[in-house]
């Protein structure tokens, strides 16, 4: 679905809005640019991100917040917060990285960017805040370990997004998937993600002298994965299944008493992804059964399929198209084969994860090398900023239009009904 159409225009209260927006990230511009480039030359893995939660720490004190920092019990969380009253609004800033063999860790999701667009909605909203002197909160909060730790499912556990009204943040994502004309999509669907580990225990034997001694983990490993390639043909063309061994015998000569696997089961929806994980468990109950293995596994952190909200995706289109000249696509109907764990948020706060293009080889999505050199272009962290500036601006509309935040309301409610 598309926009489409010419770009609306502006009113005399939104250019105002704008300028202090604009004039508040120009202030800080360059010390944004050194934020960005130091996080994505510092590429960090789930909840080890040191640099990257210490530097906008220290970047947001600089500028006169109180900034909590390892909040939550995580160690790389962090909150601040400025306002008092009325409607609450947060920012979540993601700043982890993937893990490549080879060169290392890379920032090949772009979240360096991420952490940018929500610094500056921050920001922006709160010069707003101060300049108009009405009630109203907005709130930034470091949320780690996106990829695969399920950073903001413990922060939600931990009470992060209680009192919170709307929660919004931005995403970068390959240009040439935004559809023609358009420089990023308001609402675009992401589904869920199940995970489990499993453990297969045996018994130990010499693999030459008396293998009939042992019980082979390692064959309850393979069993268990082959039992699940074989399900791979019997699922919808939607859903997928993905595992990774994790612990594997290093010798040869010795029956293996011990391995370790974990697995992930996408779906459209959460309670079709549980429905799958399902399947998934009896086909590794299976291998331990048939090589007279005992199997312990337990669900990790699953991440829900993102519920999309109608009026924040219409708000962010319109001030996009308004003030920054950007054709924005305003939701998608199909669904983006990825998980995250904004979806969790967006089932219990109304939310906005947008996409942002950044321009990108044609041949190479997220989660590539070459994503990750993108990500750490000017153009992207332009991009980025504009991104942030516009989601500042629907900040600005959910905490001075109670019409504007109940219908946000209203859409949030109309789509729980319906799950």
């Amino acid at each position: 679905m598309s926009n489409g159409g010419s770009l609306p225009l502006p009113s005399p209260e939104e250019i105002q809005v704008k300028n202090i927006i604009d004039a508040r990230i120009a202030q800080v511009n360059d010390e944004l640019k050194t934020i960005n480039r130091k996080i994505w030359e510092n590429p960090e893995l789930c909840y080890e991100e040191v640099i990257a939660h210490d530097t906008q720490v220290e970047f947001l004190r600089s500028q006169g917040f109180k900034v909590t920092p390892h909040a939550y019990g995580i160690k790389t969380s962090y909150e601040a917060e400025f306002g008092s009253g009325g409607p609450l609004v947060v920012f979540n800033a993601e700043y982890d990285a993937l893990p490549f063999a080879d060169p290392g860790p890379l920032h090949a999701c772009g979240h360096n960017l991420i952490a940018i667009a929500a610094i500056v909605g921050f920001l922006g909203t709160a010069a707003v805040l101060k300049e108009r002197g009405i009630p109203g909160r907005v709130r930034i909060l470091g949320t780690p370990a996106e990829e695969g730790g399920g950073g903001k499912a413990k922060l939600l556990q931990a009470g992060a997004y209680e009192g919170v009204d709307v929660c919004l943040m931005g995403h970068p994502a390959p240009d040439h998937i935004q559809g023609k004309g358009n420089t990023g999509t308001a609402g675009h669907r992401t589904i869920a993600r199940a995970a489990l580990k499993a453990d297969f225990y045996g018994k130990p034997a010499h693999a030459g002298g008396n293998p009939w001694d042992g019980l082979n983990a390692l064959d309850a490993l393979v069993s268990a994965y082959n039992n699940v390639s074989m399900l791979r043909q019997q699922i919808r063309p939607e859903q997928r299944i993905h595992a990774a061994f994790l612990k594997v015998p290093q010798v040869m000569n010795v029956i293996p008493d011990h391995t370790a696997v974990s697995f992930g089961a996408r779906s459209p929806t959460w309670a079709d992804a549980d429905r799958l994980m399902e399947r998934v468990t009896d086909c590794l109950k299976a291998g331990a059964l048939a090589t007279g293995c005992r199997i312990e596994y337990e669900r990790t952190d699953g991440y829900l399929d993102l519920r999309l909200n109608m009026t924040l995706c219409a708000r962010y289109t319109h001030h996009m198209g308004a003030s920054y000249g950007e054709r924005i696509r305003l939701m998608t109907e199909e669904y983006m084969s990825a998980s995250t764990d904004m979806g969790n948020v967006s089932y219990v706060v109304p939310s906005l994860h947008q996409f942002f293009g950044i321009p990108s080889p044609n041949d190479v999505g997220g989660h590539h090398p070459a994503f990750a050199k993108a990500a750490g272009t000017p153009e992207a962290y332009e991009s980025a900023v504009r991104s942030g500036r516009g989601m500042a601006m629907v900040a600005w509309d959910v905490l001075s239009d109670e019409t504007i935040l109940k219908a946000i309301i209203d859409d949030f409610e109309a789509d729980k009904k319906l799950r």
